[in-house]
């Protein structure tokens, strides 16, 4: 039986007399491809923020990889980010002067030791082994998105959350990205992915619902 990777135990998140996120109380296995849905305001980003340490919660436990990251400050959230996640965004986040193979090994350098030929491999994975010199500027929208999901491998952490991946893309694109992440998932990778379109969630295993701050319901697709 697979074991649980992710878990929130009475997650709260306030900002001054607004509550972003009420008793949030969910686990994940390793192995799960994941959806977390809601309208604006629901506290999807929120929660997705406290889950990658870009954020903290007010009061609870959130579990990662056997880690609390609740109890982490700011260096041990920034090595934990690091070492143990992976992140793609719906805004790429690419140094523009950089070329593709450099944007990945610059993730490397925060993360141990620079390696070329794994940075190499990481983008041959996700079908940019030609595109390696390329600055984000001479690349699609697609192609910038790959580079992004490659940055988020090179270091093989066990979970990778995805924050609306295709919201940027066209159709084309969009399938291309969608079926690298699931690829990903049928090796083994555990995938987190926060999305507003209901179509997506046919390629996970579970749909999490929020409402308003607060757990709603969850859908087993």
């Amino acid at each position: 039986m697979a074991t649980n990777i992710i878990e929130t135990i009475g997650l709260y998140k306030r900002f001054d007399q607004v509550t972003a996120l009420a008793d949030i109380n969910i686990t994940i296995k390793e192995g799960e491809f994941i959806a977390i849905m809601g309208a604006s305001g629901s506290g999807k980003t929120t929660l997705m923020n406290i889950l990658t340490g870009l954020d903290t919660a007010t009061e609870g436990k959130v579990i990662i990889d056997g880690i609390d990251t609740a109890q982490l400050d700011e260096v041990g959230r920034q090595r934990f980010r690091a070492e143990r996640i992976g992140l793609v965004f719906q805004q790429f986040h690419l140094i523009p002067y950089l070329t593709a193979l450099e944007n990945i090994m610059l993730a490397q350098h925060y993360h141990s030791v620079v390696d070329e030929d794994s940075a190499k491999l990481v983008l041959e994975q996700v079908g940019l082994g030609h595109r390696i010199n390329h600055r984000p500027s001479q690349l699609s929208g697609g192609e910038q998105q790959r580079v992004c999901i490659a940055r988020a491998l090179v270091n093989q952490p066990p979970v990778i959350f995805a924050d609306e991946p295709t919201g940027n893309l066209d159709e084309k694109n969009e399938e291309l990205v969608l079926n690298l992440l699931t690829e990903l998932n049928k090796q083994g990778r555990t995938i987190v992915m926060v999305t507003h379109n209901p179509e997506l969630t046919k390629l996970t295993n579970r749909t999490i619902f929020l409402q308003h701050g607060k757990f709603l319901r969850e859908q087993i697709n």
